[in-house]
């Protein structure tokens, strides 16, 4: 029997009063009007003068369907010798936002955007963060470019950043460019319209493609961990769906690690301090070598991410529902990523599960404050003008980060459970195909597979084990603890 009495919780408040109770302030400090004030005064491009005019080229954006707050743009086009030659530009942030004014010392505390499903709390105000700093489409506006050829073995060689000027001529979409680039859907409108913009994206494809066989071949983590999102109708959560991976998501992120890594090698090579974004050579590699006993296969005794990456890609294949639970455990084991402080001519930790050793934060300013400092130091060796940072504040920086990025976790983590416990409310008495996904002191955990939610079975768990499967009945939710309560 499904419940029917009206049931109403404030999930916008709840994500409010999260934002604070893990150390964030969501409400912009007073001072912010007037400086958005100030900047909108002189929104018209300024201080061009001297930036290499690529608003010629075919730029495109490709990102969330909901996403206002572009940071990036891509343009390729093949060479003769049968490289691809791949441009990002990234927003110049740091054009609007001066270091020191109210604005940047409000998004120095928060460090990074929170996207909550239910109200994204920005760390530039949106003024900002989705009007003059977004690359919106046919917006002129001024970029840090990162440029990179990419062999056909997937090597990104011949790294180089630059100001530029660029106009976004067709903002994407995930879901639509990944269905028509794999062949399962139409291209999107804008696609259609235009064969140039047609070709320009399966050029992209080709170039990410090849990238991302070579970066496996090297010991990038094949992982699959589901990620949800709220369905929204009339300002409430009425559905849960699953975020698909595709083709358009994986070119993206090739392109940002091919990017990431240039920059990194480029403050690296020219003597400044930065900040980077490190997973470690994991610390409890013992315990990922005995989930592979438990499952038939045995991995080196010293981490080896080659190893890893094939057992996992062999798992996916044998298993592919319980893959998503094995690559979760897998990235509790590693360990959570963090920033710190690289010196120059000192070796980075790098970053275990992308298999690279130069990696740091810099194409997505509006949304992460590393990436807002990234592109400081990069503009200021570009104009050979003095670092705006001592190694003390770049160190201290990097700690803020990482501990506020913990913090934006297990926001985003409390939400989903609330939003998952409004939505089900109104399915109390429903029967659900489920997977127990964990069993300890605390009690019995399992996953319903649609749609994907995850609850504790306070009845009826008695001799279930990790991996069974399970007929679950729902029959309490708390939003307010985000609890979900099943019967098996």
């Amino acid at each position: 029997m499904q419940s029917s009495h009206a049931f109403h919780f404030n999930l916008v408040a709840a994500a409010h009063a999260a934002m604070i109770e893990h150390g964030f302030q969501p409400d912009f400090p007073a001072a912010t009007g007037a400086e958005l004030a100030a900047i909108k005064a002189h929104a018209e491009m300024a201080a061009v003068d001297g930036l290499k005019d690529l608003r010629g080229l075919l730029w495109s954006s490709i990102d969330n369907d909901t996403s206002k707050d572009l940071d990036q743009i891509e343009w390729a086009e093949a060479l003769p010798d049968g490289r691809i030659r791949v441009r990002v530009g990234v927003a110049d942030v740091d054009a609007r936002v001066r270091a020191g004014t109210a604005i940047d010392n409000h998004a120095r505390s928060e460090t990074t955007s929170v996207y909550t499903g239910v109200k994204v709390f920005p760390m530039l105000p949106a003024e900002l963060s989705e009007g003059i700093t977004s690359l919106n489409e046919n917006e002129d506006r001024a970029a840090l470019v990162i440029e990179f050829a990419v062999d056909q073995a997937g090597g990104a060689t011949d790294g180089r950043a630059y100001r530029a000027l660029v106009r976004n001529r067709a903002q994407l979409a995930y879901n639509s460019v990944g269905a028509w680039l794999e062949g399962k859907g139409p291209a999107p409108a804008k696609v259609s319209a235009r064969a140039d913009l047609a070709a320009q994206l399966r050029l992209q494809d080709e170039a990410a493609q090849r990238m991302v066989g070579g970066r496996f071949q090297h010991g990038a983590l094949d992982l699959e961990t589901i990620e949800t999102r709220p369905v929204m109708l009339a300002g409430e959560a009425v559905e849960i769906a699953r975020l698909e991976k595709n083709r358009a998501t994986s070119l993206i992120e090739e392109f940002m690690v091919a990017a990431n890594g240039v920059i990194a090698r480029t403050l690296e090579q020219a003597g400044v301090a930065s900040i980077r974004r490190v997973v470690r050579t994991p610390k409890r590699w013992d315990r990922i070598v005995e989930v592979a006993r438990r499952l038939g296969t045995a991995l080196p005794a010293e981490p080896d991410s080659k190893a890893l990456n094939d057992f996992l890609l062999a798992e996916k294949r044998r298993d592919p529902d319980h893959f998503p639970d094995l690559s979760l455990s897998v990235v509790k084991l590693m360990g959570p990523g963090e920033y710190v402080l690289v010196k120059p001519n000192h070796v980075s930790p790098g970053h275990f599960g992308l298999a690279v050793q130069d990696y740091t934060h810099s194409t997505a300013p509006n949304r992460r404050f590393p990436d807002v400092v990234t592109q400081r130091l990069l503009k200021a060796w570009l104009g050979g003008k003095a670092q705006p940072y001592a190694e003390e504040a770049l160190d201290a920086i990097a700690l803020r980060c990482t501990e506020m990025e913990d913090a934006a976790r297990k926001v985003e983590r409390e939400m989903q459970k609330r939003i998952a416990a409004v939505v089900l409310h109104k399915h109390i008495g429903q029967s659900y195909r489920a997977i127990v996904t964990g069993v300890n002191q605390y009690g019995t955990f399992v996953r319903t597979l649609e749609p994907h939610v995850e609850g504790m079975l306070v009845q009826g768990a008695k001799g279930l084990d990790v991996g069974d499967r399970v007929t679950a009945k729902l029959i309490s939710t708390d939003p307010e603890r985000g609890f979900i309560d099943f019967a098996a």
